[in-house]
């Protein structure tokens, strides 16, 4: 049972037991942690979900499950309520028993085992090297590389990936740009492009061109030296972009460029397979898939246009086949914007006609970010070079604010990201709480030692009656439930339950701490045990920072 907490499977196990002696099959019932105060520390509503199937009353199989409940160590008492709900009310020893478990485990805590190994990708950020990174980029890149992070705590052989769009129209805007730049600052006559990128950035490497290369492209014909704008204006904005994601604490295992897949024939291959297959066809010198078929699609969609130039839905196919059937990943996430929102249905289509199962494709939706100052939201525009960059934000907020900043909502949900607040230090700055519960601990432990207590010589027993008091019972049910918010934000990739539930446990600690005396407690047993239950949230603190990319201060 690596990573659970044995105290919660424990009290689990002995209601199903409860349930099978009933003459039914394991449901896999569960005890919760009721909404409401006085309903008891645990309920299950086994009886309601086995009223069908037994033919009987609720209340009468709620009394029967209690009846057979098992483990007295651990329920002081039960009642019945409502339509036949099972309440239970927790012993002492099940609090610390559950407290124990996580000083045993330490660093594994909660790494609960649901992958078994199984290979899966993630693929995020893939941001056009054509500009910096912007806030919109740094949203999912925190939410990409959390979800890779929680994914591996959980047993799964995760790759990062990053799709580089090196080849098409995008780049050749740039490259253009680049190049038109350069001639203006020359002095010498230019046509910028229609459509291109007018961030401060493009004069910025038009004027290295000119420091490295001189007047060298004035006299050539533009077509012949575009090529050298593209290739340099694309590889300076890449390194910065990889300088940017390494500074935010990003890393990727693979970055996979758009043009290996047109090099090596990759995406003839795929287009080829579809064809053979019967999910494509040819009219009117074009090559369609039959997304209208196969999805219901408004119409079909073209894979290579009449003028043999493949589509990015062509290079997209070969790009998820090689990762399917090449690379043979078993699960592939991918991190988009919301404006892709339509797409998914496609390239699922394709994955389908690859003889995958569409299921296995996940996509996670990274909607818009507005970031405030003094409340006001600061107007940008991408394509007009108007922009607040990631490295500003991480220049001004730092990179703990910033990761949890964007992690603090579901990725697909809006989000107004206040600058002024993440700069604070303060309580009311999120990430601040959640270190400073950390730091507080940290100096709590150093206070300990200072006199003279060793933490190594400490009993590995937690005495039962410091869960007396409510706020003790309230801060050890919080860490027996990490293996479960893991569990389930590994389950539905989502790390805005870890963001709550670090939030929720540090709320939960400064209660305790403001009201139980600790290191000046007098009895020296009581103070050992209550040691072991702060040490026990810095342990459960730091891993959940640590699958946030936070840091986990010592001293602030």
């Amino acid at each position: 049972m690596n990573g659970y907490n044995r105290a919660v499977q424990k009290l689990d196990d002995a209601l199903n037991d409860a349930v099978k002696a009933l003459g039914v099959d394991d449901i896999g019932a569960k005890f919760e942690r009721p909404k409401h105060e006085g309903h008891g520390d645990r309920a299950a509503n086994a009886a309601m979900r086995l009223a069908r199937p037994l033919k009987s009353n609720p209340k009468a199989i709620a009394q029967k499950i209690s009846d057979g409940l098992n483990i007295p160590e651990y329920v002081n008492r039960t009642e019945i309520a409502g339509a036949g709900f099972l309440n239970v009310f927790l012993s002492g020893k099940f609090y610390a028993d559950a407290v124990a478990d996580i000083l045993a485990q330490g660093n594994s805590y909660g790494a609960v085992d649901m992958g078994h190994g199984r290979r899966v990708q993630v693929e995020f950020v893939s941001a056009n090297p054509t500009g910096p990174l912007h806030i919109g980029h740094g949203r999912g890149a925190a939410v990409g590389d959390v979800v890779a992070r929680v994914l591996k705590f959980t047993g799964w052989d995760v790759q990062r990936e990053y799709y580089v769009n090196d080849s098409g129209l995008q780049i050749d805007t740039l490259g253009r740009s680049t190049q038109a730049r350069y001639l203006e600052l020359l002095g010498l006559p230019h046509n910028f492009p229609e459509n291109g990128y007018k961030g401060r950035y493009i004069y910025d490497l038009a004027q290295e061109i000119i420091d490295a290369e001189g007047k060298k492209f004035a006299d050539m014909p533009e077509n012949d030296s575009l090529e050298y704008f593209k290739k340099y204006a694309a590889g300076k904005i890449m390194n910065g972009i990889k300088a940017d994601l390494e500074t935010f604490r990003v890393s990727f295992d693979k970055f996979f460029p758009e043009g290996y897949l047109h090099q090596n024939g990759l995406v003839q291959a795929a287009m080829n397979e579809l064809k053979a297959n019967g999910y494509a066809y040819e009219q009117d010198g074009a090559l369609w898939f039959r997304t209208e078929d196969t999805i219901g699609d408004d119409k079909d969609r073209v894979l290579v246009r009449a003028n043999g130039i493949p589509t990015y839905f062509a290079s997209d196919i070969a790009y998820h086949r090689d990762k399917f059937i090449t690379r043979g990943f078993e699960r592939v996430i991918d991190v988009w914007g919301a404006d892709h929102h339509g797409y998914i249905a496609r390239v699922k289509a394709a994955i389908k006609a690859m003889g995958k199962n569409p299921d296995d494709f996940i996509v996670l939706l990274i909607q818009l970010v507005n970031l405030l100052r003094a409340g006001e939201i600061v107007t940008m525009s991408t394509r007009a070079g108007e922009f607040i960059t990631l490295r500003d934000v991480l220049d001004e907020a730092g990179v703990d604010a910033t990761r949890f900043f964007f992690l603090m909502r579901r990725s697909d949900s809006q989000l107004d990201f206040d600058l002024d607040l993440a700069k604070k230090q303060g309580n009311e700055n999120p990430v601040y709480y959640v270190q400073y519960a950390h730091a507080r601990i940290s100096g709590i432990l150093r206070e300990y030692a200072k006199r003279g207590g060793s933490i190594e010589a400490l009993a590995p027993e937690i005495p039962a009656e410091i869960f007396d008091g409510k706020e003790a019972r309230e801060l050890a049910d919080v860490l027996a439930s990490y293996p479960q918010e893991v569990m389930t934000a590994s389950e539905d990739l989502a790390p805005q339950i870890l963001t709550a539930y670090v939030l929720n446990l540090a709320g939960v600690f400064h209660s305790f701490y403001n009201t139980n005396r600790i290191i000046d407690e007098p009895d020296a047993r009581i103070s050992a045990g209550r040691i072991n239950l702060v040490r026990a949230v810095k342990t459960v603190i730091a891993s959940c920072l640590g699958l946030l990319g936070v840091n986990a201060p010592e001293r602030m």
